[in-house]
């Protein structure tokens, strides 16, 4: 037994204090990737019901063509290409695992080099690593497997969120500021990836595409290193009495689920409530009222729809939403790794003086997502730059 003259006299409460960082986290850097293959919208109902045999069903391909015509999307990628249709007939769930099990990591290791060349610094410095996905289902997974890619380090702390659907992205970010903010120095990579066609019904193949994105977040940055958005707080509401609105669950098609049509007007009937209780008493002027078209806005742009009803519902200027539109029109919805689009894509237009972001902020921000449950995730965030 060790004399007591040997135990360092250093309280508990003490080494708390030394564990936690003594500023807020913030993101260092922020990359993105997509597969090559890429199917425009307008011809996307042609290619889905080629590739399935289902040419002869005639009249629900003019309904689906009008359900992509109204999406607001114009572009979207995918990994599952005609050639590799072909040698998978039917792709069901065994042949699509196997599949995502290689080309999630692959995808989402793109991303994440992306965001550690724009960091700066060594993979190697990397001390905690965050994956978010939706697809495949696997053990050891993707988190494993980036582990190697990428050249991280063995010992590196690993976390998996799966199965959260659009929320994912903002959730993953949310559990990496508290990382960063409880354990001095640590650097956590964020990495959401997704293989999105694997869904079994019509509305979400109308949707949805690949896409994987990657951050860097961090406490007390060092010198060489350039924090974009301070992380300054986040909220989560489950909404009660919803969870029939979003669900989601792997079938023997790929990922089934339920998207209610009613989505987009229940999401703008709670958001300002939310937003209030999450951050009012921080964004309140004068006479306690928040002004939000003085914020800038990262929203995960489930459709063009749920954008519409949230500039409504918070009296947004048109131009507020402009770096969501951008995204899912560009990309369609990837689910968890959309958001992390739109944050760049606002990190963009704030930098860009003829941007439609520049100068109309006075540095604070909102991210957004909504995933199953109905669950929304918010995050307040302050621009560093």
């Amino acid at each position: 037994m060790a004399s007591s003259s040997s135990i360092p006299a250093t309280t508990l409460g003490e080494i708390r204090v030394a564990q936690r960082a003594d500023g807020p986290a913030a993101v260092l850097a922020i990359g993105t990737a997509n597969p090559p293959h890429c199917v425009l919208q307008e011809d996307y109902p042609d290619y889905y019901f080629s590739v399935t045999k289902s040419d002869h069903l005639t009249d629900l391909k003019r309904t689906f063509a009008k359900l992509c015509g109204m999406t607001a999307i114009g572009r979207r990628f995918f990994h599952h290409t005609d050639e590799l249709l072909a040698t998978h007939p039917g792709l069901f769930l065994d042949a699509r695992l196997d599949v995502v099990a290689t080309a999630a990591p692959e995808l989402a290791a793109s991303a994440a080099a992306n965001a550690i060349a724009e960091w700066g610094r060594p993979a190697g410095d990397i001390t905690h690593l965050v994956v978010s996905t939706n697809a495949g289902s696997h053990a050891p997974g993707a988190d494993v497997r980036l582990v190697s890619l990428l050249g991280l380090r063995h010992d590196v702390l690993r976390t998996v969120l799966q199965l959260n659907g659009c929320a994912s992205g903002c959730a993953a970010l949310r559990l990496a500021k508290d990382l960063a903010e409880n354990n001095r120095g640590a650097r956590v990579l964020v990495a959401c990836v997704e293989e999105a066609d694997s869904f079994d019904t019509l509305i979400p193949q109308g949707l949805f595409g690949d896409g994987a994105g990657a951050v860097i977040v961090g406490a007390e940055p060092y010198v060489h290193e350039r924090p974009l958005f301070e992380m300054v707080t986040a909220s989560q509401y489950v909404i009660p009495d919803t969870e029939h609105m979003l669900t989601m669950q792997l079938r023997s098609g790929g990922i089934g689920g339920t998207i209610a049509t009613g989505l987009p007007r229940l999401a703008a009937g709670i958001v300002e409530q939310c937003l209030l209780d999450a951050f009012g008493d921080r964004l309140a002027g004068m006479g306690g009222v928040v002004e939000w078209n003085n914020l800038f806005w990262a929203v995960h742009p489930g459709s063009s729809a749920m954008l519409d009803h949230i500039v409504g519902a918070l009296r947004l200027a048109p131009g507020k939403l402009a770096a969501s539109r951008t995204v899912v029109r560009e990309y369609g919805n990837m689910l968890g790794a959309t958001v992390i689009f739109v944050l760049d894509e606002v990190r963009r237009q704030r930098e860009d003086p003829e941007g439609e972001g520049a100068g109309h902020d006075k540095g604070w921000g909102v991210m957004m997502g909504f995933g199953p449950g109905f669950t929304v995730e918010t995050m307040l965030l302050h621009a560093a730059t």
